[in-house]
């Protein structure tokens, strides 16, 4: 491809909806295509941080919650939101003690600034693989939280993301990715045992 994309150009803006968490914008613009358009934009203030907890037997840990926006009970990793001006890691070691209630010794770069849902929002997500597992309660849960903890083999996980009982799509891409990283060779060697002891 050899022609220079062409960017959406904004003619105006006005604020619909802002709150500590999403601020809902709309936008008069001329489409790429040179078309006027009328653009809806989330922008959510916080960053979306995910970490794939690994014990000592190959487990992981999964979240049970009752999700308001489609009415549902979710199983997803821990995850959740952290300050656009702090280190996505420091936000993924806070989730983890909220959550599961664990500390990590080690800590990887799983997932770098992915976009979730490019269409309608501008959220950016970052996730970390996280092993040398240990109990940790330094942080309260969220009081509108009510979770379920539960432990179960990474392969069983990644049955659970590729048979759909997982539907949460941050939680699959951790998964999935982690699952090529393991099969490539591109974890560390301590890792990828504990994850296979877990198959």
């Amino acid at each position: 491809m050899t022609d220079t994309p062409k960017p959406w150009r904004i003619k105006s803006a006005r604020t619909i909806y802002n709150n500590k968490w999403v601020m809902l914008r709309e936008y008069e613009t001329v489409a790429p295509t040179g078309a006027d358009a009328s653009y809806g934009l989330v922008h959510i203030h916080n960053l979306a941080l995910g970490v794939l907890p690994i014990d000592d037997d190959g487990h992981t840990i999964l979240i049970g919650q009752q999700r308001f926006p489609f009415g549902r009970y979710s199983w997803e990793l821990p995850e959740g939101g952290g300050p656009q001006e702090l280190p996505p890691l420091e936000g993924a070691q806070r989730e983890l003690s909220e959550e599961a209630g664990l500390k990590a010794a080690h800590w990887l770069p799983l997932i770098a600034d992915v976009h979730l849902s490019n269409s309608i929002t501008d959220e950016r997500a970052f996730a970390f693989i996280a092993w040398g597992l240990s109990a940790d309660h330094s942080f309260a849960k969220d009081s509108s939280e009510e979770l379920t903890v539960r432990r179960v083999p990474f392969a069983e996980a990644l049955k659970m993301a590729v048979s759909g009982e997982i539907t949460d799509g941050f939680s699959l891409v951790m998964l999935l990715k982690a699952d090529h990283l393991l099969r490539t060779g591109a974890l560390p060697p301590e890792l990828a045992k504990r994850m296979l002891a877990g198959s």
